[in-house]
C-alpha cells in the first residue's frame, strides 16, 4: 500500500508574546485559508489545530485540543512544517497541477528522449526549479518546461545550453 503524500502548506514562525502564539507563514493561497484544512501534521506525526488570532498570528492546539501553554512552548515548535495529505486537497482545475504532482514524472525532450525523472521540485522564491534524477537542474519556465501531462505521467523539458545531463537514460 503506498503511504499517503503530505504537502506543505505552512511553517511555524516565532513565537508571538508570553501566551503560546506564534506566527505562522502560510502557504496557501489565501493565508487565512490554512486553518480551513482543519488537523495540520508535523514531521513527527503530530496533529495541530490553528486559529488565527490576527493576520499572520495564530494559537495552535494538539490533537487533545490543548493549546500552547506559554512562550516557551511556542519556541519549541519554532520552523515545525505543518502539512496536509495530498488528497484533502481540492483537485486542480483543467490545465493547472501543484507542484507536487510534478515529483516522479518522467522527463521527456520535445521528441520523446527519456532525460530523466523529477525527483523534487525547489521554489526558494525566485521561481521555481525540477531536480531531475541525473543531477540536472531545470528553470519551471514556459520556455524550459513547455508542457505538463500529469495523467500521462510526464513533462517535456526544453534544456538550455547551460545545463548539461551527464548521465540521461537512454
Amino acid at each position: 500500500m503506498m503511504e499517503p503524500r503530505r504537502i506543505l502548506m505552512g511553517v511555524v514562525g516565532r513565537p508571538h508574546g508570553v501566551r503560546g502564539l506564534v506566527h505562522v507563514q502560510s502557504y496557501t493561497a489565501e493565508p487565512a485559508a490554512l486553518s480551513e484544512y482543519g488537523a495540520l501534521l508535523d514531521d513527527a506525526g503530530r496533529h495541530w489545530t490553528l486559529a488565527w488570532q490576527q493576520a499572520g498570528v495564530a494559537q495552535l492546539r494538539d490533537a487533545a485540543g490543548v493549546p500552547l501553554a506559554d512562550r516557551s512552548a511556542a519556541e519549541r515548535l519554532t520552523n515545525t512544517r505543518l502539512y496536509v495529505e495530498r488528497d484533502r486537497l481540492p483537485p486542480p482545475p483543467p490545465d493547472e497541477f501543484y507542484l507536487s504532482d510534478l515529483e516522479g514524472l518522467e522527463a521527456r525532450d520535445p521528441s520523446g528522449a527519456v532525460l530523466g525523472r523529477v525527483t523534487v521540485v525547489h521554489d526558494y522564491g525566485a521561481g521555481a526549479s525540477l531536480e531531475l534524477d541525473t543531477g540536472a537542474l531545470v528553470p519551471f519556465t514556459h520556455a524550459c518546461v513547455p508542457a505538463v501531462d500529469v495523467p500521462a505521467g510526464h513533462v517535456t523539458v526544453v534544456l538550455p545550453d547551460e545545463i548539461i545531463v551527464p548521465d540521461a537514460p537512454e
